[in-house]
């Protein structure tokens, strides 16, 4: 055989061998578009504070991609709250290493309860230079100056679980970054029905209950069950036991045995058992856990978004720490109407050194 023969034996051979290894790359980026194209992206808009006045996006009410209509019973999900006039105001981001992402609940009791309040507000802060995840809990009950802007803010204080009824995620993001100094600019939100079938899709979560809890989660769950359509059995015994989606969230908004501080403490202990239980899984798993995921919650991130928080969240999920606004004994109670008055000075360079140290 010449050489000029073998030479182009060889350079086909590298050829057909590169444009095979083309195709799978392609295949698995098409496969994972696919994918993650079936999250409920919302389309919330986010501009600089000089052009606040100028927006205007569209009618009152949700830019849902989800399912609205539906009850919960028939795998609907409860939209988004998004109110024209409180678009999200662009704030850079502090330190390029840290990224800071709302995840809330609402306190609503179908798909049609849009414009309710917010229950669950957590800061879910990654650093993927440390690899790591920290879990900040925002008491519902912290007083706060309303509003987008130092302008618009309101002259007296409210209730933070407020701000999402008067004027959505917008409004919400806004005030809490005004108040506590964060840059938050994403966020992602869950209903009671679609919380528990995140959890239910990674086969349930491990968490010690304690033996006077079960009477509190079990009216907790009882009441999911009659809004969900759902049948989840009631706990029997305390201790250590894997919890249903419904079983896990019935636990964590327990109200009437201790108080609102132990209970965003559970829901702390439920968000990072499911990013433990999500980490020690395959990366195979990992990727059918989205397909199946997808329509169960609605952000504002998209696709790329959520590849690049997905991957720093699973990389920090062997060092998740916990904090909680107010720390004890930086806070007053004013009794009427019912708010805790924070010591902002020193609660805000504490909360700054946990997430930026």
């Amino acid at each position: 055989m010449t050489n000029s023969r073998k030479s182009s034996k060889v350079k086909n051979f590298f050829i057909r061998f590169f444009a095979i290894l083309l195709g799978l790359f392609c295949g698995v980026v098409l496969y994972a578009f696919k994918l993650l194209g079936g999250f409920n992206y919302v389309m919330t808009p986010i501009v600089d504070e000089e052009d606040y006045e100028l927006v205007s996006i569209g009618e009152s009410g949700s830019f849902s991609g989800g399912d609205v209509d539906s009850s919960w019973a028939d795998g609907g999900h409860t939209r988004v709250y998004v109110d024209p006039n409180h678009p999200i105001i662009k704030v850079d981001q502090i330190d390029p290493n840290v990224e800071n992402i709302l995840v809330f609940g609402v306190d609503s009791r179908g798909t049609n309860d849009y414009q309710c309040r917010s229950d669950c507000m957590m800061v879910v802060s990654i650093n993927k230079k440390e690899n790591t995840v920290k879990l900040i809990s925002l008491m519902r009950d912290i007083g706060v100056y309303i509003g987008d802007t130092d302008e618009s803010a309101s002259s007296s204080l409210d209730k933070l679980t407020h701000a999402y009824a008067y004027g959505g995620v917008g409004l919400m993001i806004n005030t809490i970054n005004r108040n506590f100094g964060l840059d938050i600019q994403r966020f992602a939100m869950l209903d009671f029905g679609s919380a528990a079938d995140v959890i239910d899709l990674v086969g349930g979560i491990t968490i010690d209950v304690q033996s006077s809890e079960v009477k509190y989660a079990n009216a907790c769950i009882t009441e999911l069950n009659q809004i969900s359509g759902k049948d989840a059995p009631l706990l029997t015994s305390g201790g250590t036991q894997v919890l249903n989606g419904t079983q896990a969230i019935g636990w964590s908004r327990i109200r009437y045995l201790d108080s609102d501080f132990v209970r965003t403490s559970r829901q702390r202990t439920v968000a990072t058992a499911l990013i433990s239980k999500v980490s020690s899984m395959s990366k195979i798993y990992q990727l059918g856990l989205i397909e199946d995921s997808a329509g169960m919650f609605e952000t504002n991130m998209q696709s790329l978004d959520l590849t690049r928080v997905g991957l720093n969240a699973v990389a920090g999920a062997d060092n998740i720490q916990e904090y909680r606004v107010p720390e004890d004994n930086l806070y007053s109670v004013q009794q009427n109407p019912w708010m805790m008055i924070l010591d902002w000075d020193s609660q805000l360079e504490l909360l700054h050194e946990f997430i930026w140290g």
